[in-house]
């Protein structure tokens, strides 16, 4: 992987000032193949698509085709209309807590590590239905197994934003399956980084984001077996939704259009196809074994000044993620002295802040890496770091 040839593709690092540039957990920088071709939709075909039988509506709707076409490929599914639009993540979850036919006293399991955006739908669905929810210490297989009994669907974390630890989530997809339990993935963090094989996977529902995986923000998509979301109540209706209605009903439309409710959000769509081009032809391999390199540096650093690693020390059992904390320095003051240094990266809670809560921990800082950082931008990153340790000393 030629890391030099790839950040020549991204202007935000050569913007009249050395940027270093290790809040990718958050949203990534985006490059000019991905910017070109959202403009392009600007500039040449700036219209509907699935409406009008002009030249620049059909061109759009050749275009979001072929974006769904690139993703459902880059997720290995099935069919084309198993990628439905959304805006992001959050929307993608909320989508199927309002969609998936859930009733009173029905069980939702998650992890103990959940996003907000994975755990405020069901907080509200425990409120307005009456659901009942359950928890498990994330990736420990003892404890899903003893929690699956009886629950309706689990609803989980693939990678956390917390600390970059994986749920073995092959093997609790398996053991949902054998419950008789639907599987909804939350693969925000996964997804930018390694492969997804949704077939081998055997995931029912996953959820992603655009922005995290170098496409444009306010784009996002869920990923759902045909016959599981032709199951789903639609939560949100309006035009190309139906291909017809009268005073008194509607005649709904096919998978996907039935889910994407008004007009969307096309250069967005196409910025994204683009996205996973690009991603695909760098190599998801590739990315994940660069980004757990540099993550090795920044630990063994860390353990050098005996940071609080949060988390396993080992960086193979991590993503590109490191989040720590120096002594009793408040987190949000290193990330203001890196900042001042050009080096933006994230302090706090993550909108995880029952995990924090509960741990009694009150914030961390966190790096987080993908493939145009360098070996040279994590030595000078350390060297910062080393300099604030002195500060507790």
């Amino acid at each position: 992987m030629n890391v030099e040839k790839i950040r020549k593709d991204f202007p935000a690092l050569d913007a009249g000032k050395q940027l270093i540039y290790f809040d990718n957990a958050c949203t990534t920088l985006r490059p000019v193949q991905v910017m070109q071709k959202m403009n392009e939709y600007y500039k040449e075909y700036p219209s509907c698509a699935g409406r009008s039988n002009h030249r620049l509506s059909m061109k759009v709707n050749e275009e979001v085709m072929k974006a769904r076409k690139n993703i459902a490929n880059f997720f290995n599914a099935k069919d084309d209309s198993e990628v439905i639009f959304t805006r992001n993540t959050t929307e993608s979850i909320n989508l199927i807590a309002n969609a998936f036919k859930l009733k009173r006293e029905d069980i939702v399991l998650g992890s103990d590590k959940e996003h907000n955006s994975n755990l405020l739908p069901w907080l509200l669905a425990e409120r307005r239905i009456g659901i009942t929810r359950k928890i498990f210490k994330f990736n420990d297989i003892e404890d899903f197994k003893n929690k699956i009994k009886g629950v309706k669907l689990v609803s989980i974390v693939h990678t956390s934003n917390v600390d970059g630890t994986s749920n073995d989530v092959k093997e609790m997809i398996k053991i949902s399956h054998e419950n008789g339990a639907v599987v909804l993935l939350d693969a925000a963090q996964s997804a930018p980084h390694k492969e997804l094989n949704v077939r081998k996977l055997d995931a029912d529902f996953l959820a992603c984001s655009g922005h995290k995986m170098l496409g444009p923000s306010g784009i996002g998509v869920l990923y759902g077996k045909k016959e599981l979301l032709e199951q789903l109540t639609p939560f949100m209706m309006g035009g190309d939704t139906v291909n017809n209605t009268t005073y008194d009903g509607f005649e709904i439309k096919a998978l996907p259009e039935r889910f994407e409710a008004g007009l969307q959000n096309y250069s967005g769509i196409i910025g994204f196809g683009e996205a996973v081009n690009y991603l695909k032809k760098v190599g998801l391999d590739n990315i994940e074994s660069h980004e757990k390199e540099l993550n090795k540096r920044i630990t063994g650093g860390l353990v050098e000044i005996n940071a609080n690693i949060i988390g396993p020390k080992d960086a193979n059992l991590r993503s590109g993620i490191a989040s720590f904390n120096i002594g009793n320095i408040n987190p949000h003051d290193i990330s203001l002295m890196l900042n001042a240094k050009n080096i933006m990266l994230r302090s706090g809670m993550y909108c995880v802040h029952s995990w924090f809560n509960a741990n009694k921990i009150n914030g961390s800082v966190r790096a987080s890496l993908y493939l145009y950082n360098t070996k040279e931008e994590v030595e000078i990153f350390m060297k910062h770091i080393k300099d604030i340790a002195k500060l507790v000393r």
